[in-house]
């Protein structure tokens, strides 16, 4: 097995994964398994025992992470923005419908029944306020950062069946499918690290926000280790946003499938089609450890990942290569990326909201770190002024690679110019003269 480097911040992060490198990165030639720590390395053993409370006491122990901590808690605490390109939220980019349908009666009976299952004590945790700050708390490591709502490892059995009849009916198919595979392959991580109690597919945190009811804005949010949903309903539309998935190992040769491999082969399919003079544009670093990169471009959690946790307010500017220049067949490929992005949501909703994508793709930029050919970790985002998305390969945590491997993948999702967490719905939906209950 690969040795641990001695550059490490503490055990978990190496300084290889902000360190420029020259030349190419190589993808590891071997399966995520030769990248296991052995079963008694302090990494592992020394959290073998403890449940997610206990380990996460022992975790903030680290100066580096409660440097990491205190940074992202500035962040939490400044007023919401949203994502922006300068700094400056667009007006007018998000409309409600003006006779708009009432919410599902299933998604409302499907909230009521979680709601009925609690005891007083449970409801006083679980449920926030619609404008409620905690929306903005959620987080994606396996140690805890906020408490925000209901543990689903502490609930019995029966309950988080119902709260998962709640993300079903939410979700579409496919989506809850895939948030329910990303959670499983937390569970599989805890399997292969012997860390059940720190690592299983019941490590989030669930919370409600508003009345469930068919006309007012409600919602709840799901977050835990490398899951984090934030669902929306306000004046007949739906918001799923922020969204984090993420999986570590995300290739399990046969064991489960892959979760990001659609969207991967759809994205190496565009970026292969590039011709030179578009190439030129498009990639705006060689590799992910391009030395190039600005300082603060690479960040020991995040990675080149910009719209993760605690990042509602970044200024991210516009980078790669325009739509515009981009031919017809390429703009469907992106399209397609963008789409796989929004399986979460249910249909009409989903296509609604593609729609709404597609109308700004004269404005949507596509940019790429590595190889086009896939032959390497690479990053890539698709940025709009209503939609953005990223994927990321990342170093190991859990595992031993030092530097970025398809096996370990980060995505984000957000409707940037303030629309995360159905924001600016809300705004219009309080404009319009209606009352937030």
């Amino acid at each position: 097995m690969p040795e641990r480097s001695d550059e490490s911040i503490d055990d978990f992060f190496s300084t290889a994964r902000v360190t420029g490198l020259e030349g190419i990165v190589e993808l590891p030639k071997d399966s995520y398994r030769a990248y296991l720590y052995d079963h008694d390395d302090p990494v592992l053993a020394e959290g073998r025992g403890m449940d997610f409370e206990e380990f996460t006491a022992d975790r903030y122990k680290a100066p580096f992470l409660r440097e990491l901590l205190a940074g992202w808690a500035e962040l939490y605490h400044e007023p919401f923005v949203g994502i922006t390109v300068d700094g400056s939220p667009r007006e007018g980019l998000y409309t409600l419908p003006q006779d708009p349908e009432p919410t599902d009666a299933a998604l409302v009976a499907a909230a009521e029944a979680v709601l009925t299952r609690l005891t007083p004590q449970q409801r006083e945790q679980f449920c926030y306020p619609i404008e409620a700050p905690e929306w903005r708390a959620w987080s994606n490591p396996e140690f805890v950062i906020h408490r925000v709502g209901l543990r689903l490892e502490t609930l019995e059995s029966n309950l988080v069946e119902t709260i998962h009849g709640l993300l079903r009916t939410s979700l579409s198919s496919e989506g809850y499918e895939r948030v329910r595979e990303a959670m499983a392959l937390n569970a599989y991580l805890g399997e292969l690290t012997d860390l059940p109690a720190i690592m299983n597919d019941r490590s989030y945190w669930v919370s409600l926000f508003g009345t469930p009811s068919s006309d007012q804005p409600w919602g709840w949010q799901l977050f835990g280790h490398h899951v984090a949903l934030n669902f929306v309903v306000v004046g007949g539309r739906h918001v799923v946003a922020p969204v984090f998935i993420g999986a570590e190992p995300a290739v399990t040769e046969g064991d489960r499938p892959p979760l990001f491999e659609k969207r991967e082969r759809i994205a190496i399919e565009l970026a292969e089609s590039l011709t030179d003079e578009q190439r030129d544009r498009a990639v705006v670093y060689d590799s992910v450890l391009d030395p190039s990169m600005p300082s603060g471009r690479l960040h020991p959690a995040d990675e080149r990942h910009v719209a993760g946790a605690f990042r509602d307010n970044r200024i991210v500017p516009y980078e790669g290569i325009p739509a515009s220049e981009l031919d017809e067949a390429q703009q469907r490929l992106l399209l397609d990326i963008i789409d796989d992005n929004l399986a979460l949501l249910v249909e009409p909703q989903r296509r609604q909201t593609l729609e709404a994508v597609e109308s700004h793709l004269h404005e949507t930029w596509f940019s790429w770190y590595g190889a086009t050919d896939g032959s390497q970790p690479f990053y890539f985002r698709v940025h709009s002024p209503v939609f953005l998305a990223e994927l990321d390969h990342h170093a190991g945590v859990w595992l031993n690679n030092r530097l970025p491997a398809r096996f370990h993948v980060h995505t984000t999702m957000r409707l940037p110019n303030g629309n995360d967490y159905g924001r600016a719905y809300l705004s219009e939906f309080v404009a319009s003269g209606n009352s937030l209950e």
